[in-house]
């Protein structure tokens, strides 16, 4: 396993969107956390992104969309059982459209929350130095939006909702390895008892990343899906990644810095 926790990135200015974008998502976690947990489902499933609703709204007479949730295990005497609630979602184009949005906002737990906010922290204010401010904004939430479409594409009949930063902090994660693939990452690495703290370039952490979400995103899909349920969007993840790493170069020529970070050419003298 490998834990990145600092670059040797060095930045120039002060990093304000990646500053708001966690404080954001904290305060919406934070939001959600407080509510009773019948309306923070609710509030999953009007917020979030399910792919049904798309099939819903393009239908050209609209039904509302049964979702059922599981609240809680009973013990019957068939054995145990899961209690589901049933929700009615109308088809609201204006609240269909706003979940691409907001789902990007939405955790579902501390962990899901910190996982993602960490690596925007180490890695966002890298690209939000080389862009600017609006142009990492647009980096992020199209970024997002695509990561969506990626999962949506993948299994467009789903009701699960979608929720969480990861496809829009994966297009951030992309941006960064094309940009500074040979930038040192200060990486914690755990195999089995053996752990310690190693410099690794970019390349290599974010690759070993990505070549993980593509492995996982590989069992979502195909005849043995249905007994795969990791509640991960990982064609998100995967969707995140390439349209950052495909966007980076040119928002970098946009904003005046087309160059991505490779090594430079050796100049060497000739010496008669």
């Amino acid at each position: 396993m490998l834990f990145p926790f600092r670059d040797n990135n060095p930045i120039r200015t002060t990093p304000v969107v990646t500053y708001a974008l966690v404080a954001a998502n904290v305060l919406a976690f934070l939001w959600l956390w407080r509510m009773p947990e019948g309306r923070q489902q609710a509030v999953v499933l009007e917020r979030g992104f399910i792919p049904a609703r798309i099939a819903q709204l393009a239908s050209p007479k609209p039904e509302p969309l049964m979702v059922e949730l599981p609240v809680e295990k009973v013990m019957t005497r068939h054995g145990p059982a899961v209690m589901v609630r049933q929700y009615v979602l109308e088809p609201n184009r204006r609240e269909v459209l706003l979940s691409l949005l907001t789902c990007m906002f939405l955790h579902g737990s501390w962990l899901h929350l910190l996982g993602n906010m960490w690596f925007l922290w180490i890695f966002g204010n890298n690209v939000e130095d080389r862009l600017g401010p609006a142009l990492y904004f647009l980096l992020y939430v199209g970024g997002g939006l695509l990561a969506t479409a990626a999962q949506w594409q993948i299994d467009p009949e789903s009701t699960t909702p979608i929720i969480g930063a990861s496809g829009a902090v994966a297009a951030i994660l992309g941006a960064y390895a094309i940009t500074w693939p040979w930038a040192k990452v200060e990486t914690f690495v755990v195999l089995v008892v053996f752990f310690t703290v190693i410099e690794l370039p970019a390349l290599a952490v974010l690759g070993l990343w990505f070549l993980g979400q593509v492995l996982e995103a590989s069992r979502a899909v195909g005849p043995d899906a249905i007994a795969y349920r990791s509640g991960v969007a990982w064609w998100a993840h995967v969707g995140g990644f390439v349209a950052g790493a495909i966007a980076m170069p040119v928002l970098s020529a946009l904003a005046g810095k087309p160059d991505r970070g490779w090594p430079e050419p050796i100049q060497a003298e000739v010496v008669d």
